[in-house]
C-alpha cells in the first residue's frame, strides 16, 4: 500500500501567492522605511493590527478593538495574522518563529507585515 498525497493536500501546502521570493520585503527592524507608520504603530498598535487584518478581510474596528482588549490576546492575534501574511505571500517561516516575533518585538512585527500587506 502505497502513500498518494490527495490533491487538496496538495493545494494546501503550496503558498496562496505566486510571489516565490519566500523573504520578507522589508526586514524586521525596517521600522523607519516609513515614519508615520511607525509613531502610529508605537503609540496605538491596535490601529496598525486593524489595518493589516482589514486587508487580510477582516473588520478593522473589530479587530482593532478585540486588539486592544488585553496584551495577551493581542500576542495571540498578532501571531495568527502574521501566519496568515506569511500563507498568502509565501514567506518562509513557522508559528514559533510568529510568536516569539510577537512577544518581543510586536511593534516591529506589526510595521513590517503592514509593510508587506501595502505591497
Amino acid at each position: 500500500m502505497s502513500y498518494a498525497p490527495t490533491q487538496q493536500m496538495q493545494h494546501m501546502s503550496q503558498p496562496a501567492s505566486n510571489n516565490q521570493s519566500r523573504e520578507w520585503k522589508h526586514g524586521l527592524f525596517s521600522c523607519f522605511d516609513d515614519c508615520g507608520l511607525c509613531i502610529t504603530t508605537t503609540f496605538c498598535p491596535c490601529i496598525t493590527f486593524g489595518k493589516n487584518a482589514e486587508k487580510l478581510g477582516g473588520s478593522c474596528c473589530c479587530c482593532c478593538l478585540v486588539y486592544s482588549f488585553s496584551s495577551c490576546i493581542a500576542w495571540i492575534l498578532g501571531t495568527s495574522k502574521r501566519g496568515e501574511i506569511r500563507v498568502k505571500y509565501g514567506i518562509r517561516g513557522n508559528t514559533c518563529e510568529d510568536c516569539c516575533t510577537h512577544l518581543f518585538c510586536h511593534c516591529c512585527a506589526l510595521i513590517q507585515e503592514a509593510q508587506q500587506l501595502k505591497e
